[in-house]
């Protein structure tokens, strides 16, 4: 055996296996080569990963710590700015514009249900605070410390410095008994005159929010034991009271203040009595000048470090990479037949069946996909089939719908021509004979259920003689219609109807004058067919509710019928309108697709 017959073997050979074990076989070959790998460099880059994982995860954990406290200041600053919209509250304003005291119970007991909301929404406000020139408002359940006043307490000539509100930080309660430790927001309150152009109220909110609740929250995704954090400002002052002690502590230190960077969050290391730190820290949004900031002695950081560099091995670092490499690409080629059956799955539910599964393996997956070509193959001639039978129900209900035209017509017109019989008007007799014979020819027209608009024509015609000749002087009907859509092809008895509606009801009341037009012409790619009169005119609301609800009333029984052979015959493809004219008469327009043969039509109609 040569050497090109060989190579030529190979693939036969592996086109020949089964899904499993060509998975199997790459499986060795990848596996073999990764171990050959050799691994200081995959461990060089690993432990640069490692270490920067470290660092990012210790600043990640404090950004979150700092982003939930942020969010909840946040929620409280919300909560006020809902009390300040509150109608309680606006009309408090409005009592302090006008300094109007006499309603101060009044505004204290509507604004109670407004406290216990913003309480209710945030657990950790534990009081609030509402000081005005006519009175303070506060939640009853709290006891007021009435020898503090607001105006004449340090938060207010805070707010005078600044002339904005701003979050105090740690603090006895002075404004209410208990001495509990509270941080508060200062805020002045706004009026609904104030919210374009700031205009001093005198007017203040201060929220008080539980000391030892904000601690909890920050350090609640603070759990390291190795690792110190703190809640202080630009200074290295504390916000709330801490669980620390001063003493070789370097929060504070000009050297450590100088490196908290005026950037939202960061880190840095920092030495202090020669052992180095790693400090994460990130400010909160609600107050720049507040953030949380962790501290880590290096030498733990690295300790991890050690410790994992101890428990990787090439062996380890090698599957790590045969893992990221079977999953980016080893599963795509081997599934790769999968995934071509899957995108033609897709086409199939976009009815497309044309697809057809192609493989030059003998494995389960593409057997899978012959099988798939057959089940196509069966629902395509399925379909075939049903589409077969539901052409021949249409015709059947078309046939249905057009023999129901006739008989009520053709029943009075032989009673017609029995009475002129009887008084001997033969000359009248022979023609409505005649006219009725022409008639039915049309109207059978060689089982024919699409016949052109000539031959419709001619079916109108002979029933507008028989009428004249039953109705005499009664009416006359004009024809408008373009020449070339004589050759159009129209639904059987169409026209006749609409005709015979406007004798029957719109000349009932009428002995002569009764004028009928019909008119035909092309309005883009459409047949525009359009029958009016001068008569008594008619309901459009009423026609229209007819032919929606079948079994309402016989009103309009031609028109419906009408509607319904045009959407057995077209679909939604036609359009019927019925209005009144200008003369008060009726006005019935149809909208037909313009077809000149038959193949044309059963193509657009599938």
């Amino acid at each position: 055996m040569n050497k090109q017959a060989v190579w030529s073997l190979i693939p036969r050979m592996f086109h020949s296996f089964s899904l499993k074990q060509r998975i199997w076989f790459t499986f060795v070959v990848l596996i073999t080569l990764g171990l050959m790998a050799t691994g200081s460099i995959a461990y060089f880059i690993a432990s640069k990963e490692i270490q920067r994982n470290a660092l990012q995860s210790s600043q990640d954990t404090v950004n979150q710590s700092a982003q939930i406290v942020n969010e909840r200041l946040k929620n409280i600053g919300i909560a006020v700015r809902a009390l300040m919209f509150s109608d309680a509250f606006k009309q408090l304003m409005k009592d302090v514009q006008s300094d109007d005291r006499s309603s101060y119970y009044k505004s204290l007991t509507a604004l109670q249900y407004v406290f216990s909301q913003v309480k209710f929404n945030d657990s950790m406000i534990e009081s609030i605070l509402i000081a005005t020139p006519i009175g303070d408002f506060y939640p009853t359940s709290s006891v007021r410390n009435t020898s503090n006043s607001f105006y004449k307490s340090e938060m207010s000539e805070h707010f005078q410095q600044l002339k904005r509100g701003f979050w105090s930080k740690g603090h006895v309660d002075p404004f209410f008994t208990g001495k509990q430790r509270v941080i508060s927001l200062v805020t002045e309150g706004v009026g609904e005159d104030s919210f374009m152009v700031y205009e001093p109220t005198n007017v203040f909110v201060v929220v008080n929010v539980k000391e030892d609740d904000l601690r909890d929250l920050f350090m609640q995704n603070l759990s390291q034991t190795n690792k110190k954090y703190y809640f202080i400002d630009s200074q290295g002052e504390d916000i709330n009271y801490a669980d620390r002690t001063r003493e070789g502590d370097f929060i504070q230190k000009p050297t450590f203040v100088e490196q908290l960077s005026k950037e939202m969050k960061g880190s840095f290391f920092y030495s202090n009595d020669k052992k180095d730190y790693l400090v994460n820290y990130s400010r909160l949004e609600v107050k720049d000048d507040w953030m949380i900031v962790g501290v880590q002695a290096k030498d733990e950081l690295l300790a991890k470090l050690n410790g994992i560099k101890r428990a990787t091995t090439y062996v380890i670092l090698g599957f790590i990479l045969l893992s990221l490499f079977i999953a980016n690409n080893l599963t795509y080629l081997l599934l790769k037949p999968l995934f071509r059956l899957q995108k033609l799955m897709k086409r199939v539910e976009e009815n497309d069946l044309s697809v057809r599964f192609e493989s030059v393996y003998k494995d389960e997956v593409s057997q899978v996909g012959f099988r798939f070509n057959s089940m196509l193959d069966e629902i395509k001639q399925l379909i075939e089939d049903v589409k077969n039978r539901e052409r021949d129900k249409r015709k059947a209900e078309i046939k249905a719908l057009s023999a129901q035209m006739d008989p009520h017509f053709f029943y009075n017109t032989l009673n017609t021509i029995y009475c002129k019989s009887v008084l001997g008007e033969n000359e009248d007799v022979n023609e409505m004979i005649l006219a009725l014979s022409q008639m039915f020819q049309i109207s059978l027209s060689g089982g024919r259920d699409l016949i052109t608009l000539e031959e419709e024509l001619d079916h109108v015609r002979q029933y507008l003689a028989i009428q004249q000749r039953s109705y005499e002087h009664l009416f006359v009907c004009h024809f408008e219609i373009e020449e070339p859509l004589l050759k159009c092809l129209v639904p059987k008895i169409m026209i006749q109807p609409l005709i015979e509606n406007c004798i029957l009801h719109g000349f009932k009341d009428m002995t002569s004058g009764g004028e009928i037009r019909l008119t035909i012409e092309t309005d883009g790619d459409w047949l525009h067919i359009a029958v009016e009169d001068n008569g008594q005119g008619l309901i459009p609301e009423k026609l229209r509710q007819s032919i929606a609800h079948i079994a309402s009333s016989k009103h309009g029984y031609a028109l419906r019928n009408i509607y319904t052979r045009l959407q057995l015959y077209y679909g939604e493809r036609h359009r019927m309108e019925i209005a009144s004219n200008e003369q008060g008469g009726a006005l019935i327009e149809l909208w037909l697709p313009s077809y000149v043969s038959e193949e044309e039509f059963h193509e657009s109609t599938g």
